[in-house]
């Protein structure tokens, strides 16, 4: 047993993704809602099963569709987002899947008196093999206690294929509130913690002067009383790297350390999701490359079932919460 889900917005490419997750797990795409031509386009002709319809209302008013996606203008995400709960629908956005505290308030206002989903679609985390095997091998004891975490995520910033609003600060919400979400939701969920103190924050345009309102770089560092974390982010991939970003991570327990090298190894093996353990009992590579990426199956389950097994609200909301209070931090002090 499956769904039937739609698109209003997309956007950024990750709708292309998120689509095709919810399609691995047998949901069915029915329609989808985009102003741009050029951006329906290649979209239809990639996903030929769901029709484009001229309006939204079409989408939120069919009762059949249980789920909406979206990878819409960032700040048109989370009013998107009330629109569709409030229709009766569950929801999935790219990140940043919100851009303000006050969007924040009003989601989680919604969401409580709808009972609906509201997911983000951390792909970092969710899409990414060898993130998800660290997962499993961190609450299965694998390097003891966590007490530190290190999340850097670098990206290319490919200037000729931005739109405009992607360099607006209002549209895309600030570097924190936008990469470094990914990094702040698996530090939740590496560490189990249900909230985290911004210990400090720091945002900047170190290269791009003709684009006052874009942040190029990003920081911050997040602890609790058992564990920290520093996060990096920022736009600076160059491009002579074979992919967009060398994100990595690195995991440090009271017995051991977990490397992610998500995207590529430099100077090692080809491909992506490189897990490296090392602990009491010597250095081992993981192959991760059959790991399940359960959260579009998970997500469906919840669809049909009003459970949390893809992602607790709680820690969909309070990811969000993080980056934002990070970035209004940050952007106080610059």
């Amino acid at each position: 047993m499956s769904i039937k889900f739609a698109v209003i917005g997309i956007n950024h490419f990750h709708i292309y993704g998120q689509v095709k997750l919810l399609l691995r797990e047998g949901a069915e795409f029915m329609a989808f809602h985009a102003i741009e031509d050029e951006l329906a386009g290649p979209f239809a002709a990639e996903f030929p099963q769901a029709r484009r319809v001229t309006h939204r209302d079409a989408i939120l008013n069919d009762r059949s569709i249980a789920m909406v996606l979206t990878s819409g203008i960032s700040a048109e995400r989370a009013p998107l987002g009330i629109d569709v709960m409030r229709a009766g629908k569950d929801f999935m956005s790219d990140k940043p899947g919100i851009t303000s505290l006050g969007q924040l308030a009003d989601v989680r206002r919604v969401q409580a008196e709808t009972g609906r989903i509201y997911s983000i679609c951390y792909s970092e985390h969710f899409e990414v093999r060898c993130a998800v095997k660290a997962g499993e091998l961190v609450h299965a004891g694998a390097i003891g206690k966590l007490v530190n975490i290190v999340g850097v995520g670098p990206h290319r910033l490919n200037r000729p294929r931005r739109p405009a609003w992607f360099f607006d600060r209002a549209k895309y919400g600030g570097i924190l509130t936008d990469i470094a979400s990914h990094q702040v939701e698996q530090f939740l969920f590496f560490t189990g913690a249900a909230d985290a103190e911004i210990a400090s924050a720091c945002v900047a345009n170190r290269n791009n002067p003709a684009d006052p309102g874009f942040q190029d770089f990003g920081e911050m560092l997040l602890r609790t009383p058992d564990a920290t974390g520093y996060i990096r982010v920022d736009w600076f991939t160059p491009d002579g790297m074979p992919n967009w970003g060398d994100g990595r991570m690195i995991l440090i327990g009271t017995h051991g350390t977990i490397e992610l090298r998500k995207y590529l190894d430099l100077g090692g093996e080809n491909g992506t999701d490189h897990l490296f353990l090392v602990n009491n009992e010597g250095v081992e590579r993981i192959d991760c490359s059959h790991v399940e990426l359960p959260y579009g199956r998970q997500l469906i389950h919840d669809v049909l079932h009003r459970t949390e097994t893809a992602m607790p609200q709680a820690r969909c909301f309070k990811a969000a919460e993080i980056a934002l209070t990070a970035q209004a931090m940050a952007e106080a002090r610059a």
